[in-house]
């Protein structure tokens, strides 16, 4: 049995069923579902959020942007009654309602579908989907033929075809993603509060995953969009508010900005180009890389200069990461040679490749970059004993001399070292990945996705941090799924696809229309 919302919400599961049944786009007349006026939340000492507005309509997909910090989760979760002790008005259907939690939220017809899916991936989809609300026969009995069919119904309404009883824990992250979608339209939500949710998605999954939003949008759902993505932005949203440091900036029609104009908003200065100038590099061949096989790639071949950024550029599963584990030692290859400043190298583990001066930031920071529950200081301190022992003990006075000038250097934003990574931005952790690494002598740095789910100026900041590193001699592999990220940050871009290298482009030829042309010819 569903919430009791649902005649407040002006249509039940069946009636929804009945409205996305309808084929083709039926026009919607838009109407203000959710408001909020001027709200204000302090924390003990910091004042969160300031005098913001927020206006939700029908059938529109609202893009919240800001930098880290700016306070768009703050509003949200006042929005999805997490937090209950804020100032200011919050207006459903024109009526002003105060949550006083998540439950009170969901029967006004408001979810939120986190980053981090809230599933229990041993059970099934139907499961999922109705937990806590299981449909019943005679009062008390659990009906587990019914149960499945409206998880059926529910899939097809939109599209999935997958068994109600499969286990969730063996979907795709964007099949999760639809499945909790699906959780929120099914308690009669009008208004989904989607926060990153393309952060672990590949390309081809968030091309599907927008158009299944779009079609629950043409139905009539409210969307709340939060994402660092400004071309996912662009793509999929409809209208857009900033916020900057608690406070909210501006709101409006994307079709009337642009992305430097969304960015000047959210910064708060103008910016007329995010990305530093390319400089000269040295002509000695820092990486010469000569044939390497192994899982997933064939015969490739590169070198890298001193002071120059090679950039590898290709979509998802081409084999861009598995060529940066084999150079960092991470994967054994089958065959190829690795030579470094013109001596053969060998790397039969990490260890030994960071001796040759290889280090790398991998594409998954939060898994393999860092410990997120030790400090700053610790997390330089682990991959470097050799430097910060003596006779098996920590040498504290240069660990902490170290530390200082690396964190300075790199401008990491932190109360002091003892500060846990987890709890810093998503620049300043990248900063600490970097950090760990640039205390030793590196002479190849590998950066695989170096910017993913970091906001703007943060972006900006590891930008110029790249163009420096470069600028003091080191050689750079640069892997990228924004495209202009590589284009602009690279002196040549490798072209990898299906496993293989494909070309290499100049970077004042380079294009996105070339790169793409050329991994379509290599597909067919």
């Amino acid at each position: 049995m569903l919430y009791t919302n649902l005649t407040r919400n002006e249509f039940s599961e069946g009636d929804m069923i009945k409205r996305f049944s309808k084929k083709g786009r039926d026009k919607v007349d838009q109407k203000t579902v959710v408001e909020l006026r001027n709200i204000r939340k302090e924390f003990p000492g910091v004042v969160a959020l300031d005098q913001v507005n927020l206006q939700l309509k029908t059938a529109s997909i609202h893009a919240l942007v800001g930098e880290n910090g700016a306070g768009k989760s703050t509003l949200m979760k006042i929005l999805s009654g997490t937090y209950t002790n804020y100032e200011g008005a919050v207006l459903v259907n024109g009526q002003e309602i105060h949550m006083k939690s998540e439950r009170d939220a969901f029967e006004h017809g408001i979810s939120i579908v986190s980053q981090e899916l809230n599933f229990v991936p041993e059970m099934t989809i139907a499961e999922n989907l109705y937990l806590g609300r299981e449909p019943l026969k005679r009062g008390f009995l659990l009906n587990q033929k019914e149960r499945s069919r409206k998880a059926a119904e529910l899939m097809r309404m939109i599209g999935l075809h997958f068994d109600p009883e499969m286990k969730m824990g063996d979907l795709s992250v964007a099949s999760r993603q639809m499945v909790e979608i699906l959780k929120a339209i099914s308690r009669g939500s009008k208004v989904i509060i989607m926060d990153e949710p393309t952060s672990a998605l590949t390309n081809k999954e968030t091309e599907v995953f927008f158009q299944k939003v779009r079609e629950l949008r043409d139905q009539s759902i409210a969307f709340v969009f939060i994402s660092h993505r400004l071309e996912e932005v662009f793509s999929l949203c409809d209208e857009y508010t900033v916020l900057r440091d608690g406070k909210w900036v501006g709101s409006g029609r994307l079709r009337d900005v642009n992305e430097e104009k969304l960015i000047s908003l959210m910064v708060g200065r103008d910016i007329q180009e995010i990305y530093p100038p390319v400089m000269p590099h040295g002509d000695r061949v820092v990486l010469q890389v000569e044939g390497l096989t192994g899982a997933g790639f064939e015969d490739i071949s590169f070198s890298i200069r001193e002071g120059e950024i090679l950039g590898f550029a290709g979509m998802m599963g081409a084999g861009r990461s598995e060529i940066a584990r084999a150079v960092f030692g991470l994967d054994q290859p089958a065959a190829g040679t690795i030579t470094i400043d013109g001596k053969p190298c060998r790397f039969r583990t990490t260890q030994d490749a960071i001796s040759a001066g290889v280090a790398m930031a991998t594409e998954d920071r939060a898994s393999y970059g860092f410990v997120g529950v030790r400090s700053i200081r610790e997390n330089i301190m682990l991959p470097n004993g050799d430097l910060f022992t003596r006779s098996g003990f920590w040498q504290k006075p240069k660990i902490n001399e170290a530390v200082t000038r690396i964190c300075g250097n790199l401008a990491v934003k932190a109360p002091d070292a003892d500060t846990l990574v987890g709890n810093l931005s998503g620049g300043n952790q990248q900063k600490v990945v970097l950090a760990k690494w640039l205390v030793r002598d590196v002479k190849v740095l590998i950066l695989d996705e170096p910017t993913r789910g970091i906001d703007v100026g943060a972006k900006q900041e590891i930008y110029k941090l790249i163009t420096d590193l470069a600028q003091k001699g080191l050689a750079i592999l640069l892997i990228s799924s924004d495209m202009p990220e590589v284009l602009s940050m690279s002196h040549r871009v490798a072209v990898i696809a299906k496993g293989k290298k494909i070309g290499v482009l100049e970077n004042k030829e380079a294009t996105q229309d070339k790169i793409m042309k050329m991994i379509v010819e290599a597909d067919k």
